[in-house]
């Protein structure tokens, strides 16, 4: 069964290949961020879980947004949502009631579809690559990089110069060993554009591409390249977006996971802030699943 327990054991399990930081010995509890604002210059937001949950914003999250903004605080959101275009995004986080600007937002999709027309793919002068991205998926934002459907193009499999899993959508465990067996009989680049194990959706848990990316790390030792939390390239683009002037002491980390935002942001010399009733661990005892992991975010909020 996939829940937060299993998802919990299975991050565990993939624990050497994420990154690595210390912690404190315990967390402080506060009722929302507004109870420790002052101690922050500027706040990095994961989305799922901290500002929505599915297609619905989460009751207060776009008050406290503005009453932070008013508070002069610098605001970035940063999620591993990797299936929809930079402007299809905005379009959804606007309709939500957000009011982030482009420069706020840092995807998970934009860093994977930047390495693919950067070093060291663009100077080797790859091909076309295969792209697992749900339904009607959108290529058009990923600059000048060749990306066809693997869903819609078996033969990729065999042609490819690479594989990049942006969405698991419509993936299947007969895709997952057809994609297996093609890097088994000749290994090439692995891209993950959302390195998530699970989300959290309103009607249960869903696999995300990190998912299936371990899963073929496991079965043939290949070495994806994860883009987002919790690896350095996510927290690097977020802190560009804040500017250099602010101290990343002051800065924290808000998500609603301990091995994707909070062991990410305090591996990025971020404060960090679990949210738990609308995500993950909603419905459970987060101090428990802290004290097994040892992962000690520096506070816990019930709600932004």
């Amino acid at each position: 069964m996939i829940d937060t327990e299993w998802a919990f054991r299975r991050y565990e399990a993939v624990r050497p290949r994420l990154v690595e930081a210390r912690f404190g010995f315990a967390s402080e509890h506060a009722p929302n961020l507004a109870a420790v604002a002052d101690r922050f210059d500027a706040f990095v937001l994961d989305a799922f879980g901290v500002l929505n949950v599915g297609g619905s914003a989460i009751p207060g999250a776009k008050e406290r947004l503005a009453w932070l903004r008013a508070a002069g605080k610098r605001l970035v959101v940063l999620t591993n949502g990797a299936t929809q275009s930079r402007a299809a995004a905005l379009a959804k986080y606007r309709q939500l009631g957000f009011d982030f600007t482009a420069h706020e937002v840092v995807a998970s999709r934009d860093l994977a579809a930047a390495a693919l027309v950067e070093a060291p793919f663009a100077a080797a002068g790859w091909g076309r690559w295969a792209a697992a991205s749900g339904p009607a998926p959108d290529f058009g934002d990923l600059g000048v990089a060749p990306v066809d459907d693997l869903l819609v193009d078996d033969h990729l499999h065999d042609t490819a110069a690479g594989f990049v899993l942006f969405s698991s959508a419509g993936w299947t465990d007969a895709r997952q060993a057809r994609l297996a067996a093609a890097l088994g009989e000749r290994l090439r680049p692995v891209l993950v554009a959302n390195p998530d194990i699970v989300a959290p959706r309103e009607a249960g848990f869903t696999l995300e591409p990190g998912h299936f990316a371990h899963e073929l790390e496991d079965r043939l030792g290949v070495h994806p390249r994860y883009y987002g939390k919790p690896f350095t390239n996510a927290f690097r683009a977020a802190l560009a977006r804040l500017g250099e002037d602010v101290d990343p002491r002051r800065i924290a980390m808000v998500g609603d996971t301990l091995h994707t935002d909070v062991l990410g942001g305090r591996a990025a010399g971020l404060s960090t802030v679990l949210v738990t009733d609308h995500g993950l661990f909603a419905g459970h005892d987060v101090g428990d699943y802290i004290a097994r992991s040892g992962i000690v975010p520096d506070v816990i909020v019930p709600t932004i």
